[in-house]
């Protein structure tokens, strides 16, 4: 098995690439050991001293280290603790589902422009994300204010050049395609 290993413009990030399905279809972040209890791979990373992230995509995973670590020290044991999980052949996930967060439902006009905030993420911006080993969820719209609020996740956690791509990116586009966005901003 031959893993390939991509930098992202989070320096704290690596991407890395097993040759086969990871995820498959939506995304999955691990912020902490105890959420990588749902996940058998996840797990042994964040056994490896330094993994601060996991964030599984279709074909790839990132992971995040530390400050005080050094990927010339994390790589290999990351590498071996993918390989080891690919070759063994166990689930990816243990739990399912049960990360799936309740969406707020909206109506009327409001419907439709959450509609089409969802459409241009899924067509336009998350495949480019995806690129640099992240990902950008809709987290919600508020029709009052017209701000939608976008969560990011994977590598684009915590990049320095997150900021600019939500900004100079996202919210260019947003605005540009839906006129009731006014603004974009990140939760957290």
């Amino acid at each position: 098995m031959f893993i390939q290993t991509e930098a992202t413009p989070n320096p704290a990030v690596l991407k890395f690439l097993p040759g086969r399905e990871v995820l498959g279809a939506g995304t999955r972040e691990f912020r902490d050991a105890d959420e990588a209890r749902a996940s058998p791979l996840a797990t042994d990373l964040f056994d490896l001293i330094g993994v601060s992230r996991v964030f599984f995509g279709a074909d790839f995973l990132t992971v995040t280290k530390d400050g005080d670590h050094d990927w010339a020290h994390l790589k290999a044991p990351i590498l071996a603790a993918i390989m080891d999980h690919f070759t063994g052949d166990g689930p990816l996930l243990t739990d399912g589902d049960a990360h799936a967060p309740a969406e707020a439902i909206y109506e009327g006009e409001s419907a439709q422009i959450v509609a089409e905030i969802k459409d241009l993420l899924d067509s336009r911006i998350r495949p480019a994300v995806a690129q640099d080993g992240g990902d950008i969820l809709f987290s919600r719209f508020e029709p009052d204010t017209g701000v939608v609020w976008l969560h990011m996740r994977g590598a684009c956690a915590g990049c320095p050049s997150s900021a600019a791509t939500l900004k100079a990116g996202v919210e260019t586009m947003l605005r540009h395609y839906v006129p009731e966005v006014t603004r974009v901003e990140q939760t957290l």
